[in-house]
């Protein structure tokens, strides 16, 4: 195998399950490519994969950073590329696994980025203030309004280098790669979101998140981060627990609706139906369709 894979999706859908299978196939070795799972301490929250799972395989870029240290895009573009780079030379095949698609785009595409620099003047401005700034200034910027985290990358970006956010995307394709994705039925996504949920809070996820908030650690991955923002909201008495929990399924199912909507516009993915009553299936199909193509 001479090429990188890409395994993605949208959340619950199997993808660690997949990238074992795959890796032990091809002689692989997991990067990871999940914006939240980069934070030491952030485990079930983020459906982190456990030690017994990873079955003897490498994994990389996971617990690299605590939640008070800044990792950026920039940050992961730059470690990603080291690692691939290092894995091809050992003549191993390269996995990157994760549905954060930016972040495999910054990693595999001709992205040029700059580092970003903490920009806490915009901290006290809302959404709807930060789009209405970006607007004025950028007006080729296309970012979600509600996207907090995104609009202040766009300014911030704009202000340090003078010109769009969007000038620096690119299709170019700088690995020869085969994208993976998985998918199934809306509805049983679905369910098995609001099912993971339900398993993340009896494995303690109230507990982890709580150990950061008596901490009183407020940085991006806690405010930001589906299963801990909801949470926060919870400890400071503004939502019930009940209301955080159902807070968190929506919110997952909405992220699951936006992933899609990146992937098929951002990426040349070759999707498979996931087979979670067998999913020997599924792996045997994506494999059959990875040696096709290598």
């Amino acid at each position: 195998m001479n090429k990188i894979i890409v395994i993605t999706g949208p959340t619950s859908v199997g993808k660690t399950a997949l990238s074992i299978a795959i890796a032990k196939k091809y002689d692989g070795e997991i990067i990871n490519a999940d914006s939240m799972q980069f934070y030491k301490g952030l485990n079930i929250g983020t459906a982190k994969i456990k030690e017994e799972e990873k079955e003897g395989i490498p994994h990389h870029l996971f617990d690299i950073n605590e939640v008070d240290d800044e990792y950026s895009i920039y940050h992961y573009q730059k470690d990603a590329r080291i690692i691939i780079e290092d894995i091809q030379k050992r003549h191993k095949t390269p996995i990157l696994v994760g549905g954060t698609g930016l972040y495999l785009k910054a990693a595999l595409y001709d992205y040029q980025l700059s580092k970003e620099t903490q920009n806490s003047k915009f901290e006290e401005y809302t959404n709807e203030e930060l789009y209405k700034l970006l607007t004025k200034i950028d007006q080729n910027a296309k970012v979600d309004p509600n996207n907090r985290r995104r609009l202040i990358r766009a300014l911030s970006y704009y202000q340090e280098n003078n010109k769009s956010i969007s000038q620096n995307k690119t299709d170019k394709l700088l690995y020869d790669t085969i994208f993976i994705g998985l998918t199934c039925d809306r509805n049983i996504l679905y369910d098995r979101i609001n099912q993971r949920v339900d398993i993340m809070v009896k494995e303690g996820l109230i507990d982890e998140v709580r150990k950061f908030y008596d901490q009183k650690i407020y940085t991006k991955p806690l405010i930001n981060g589906i299963g801990y923002k909801e949470l926060y909201q919870y400890f400071d008495g503004k939502i019930t627990l009940d209301e955080a929990i159902d807070l968190i399924k929506k919110n997952s199912r909405h992220y699951a609706k936006r992933q899609y909507t990146f992937f098929n516009h951002q990426m040349n993915i070759k999707w498979f139906n996931v087979s979670f009553t067998n999913f020997n299936d599924t792996i045997e199909e994506v494999i059959k369709y990875i040696d096709s193509n290598n």
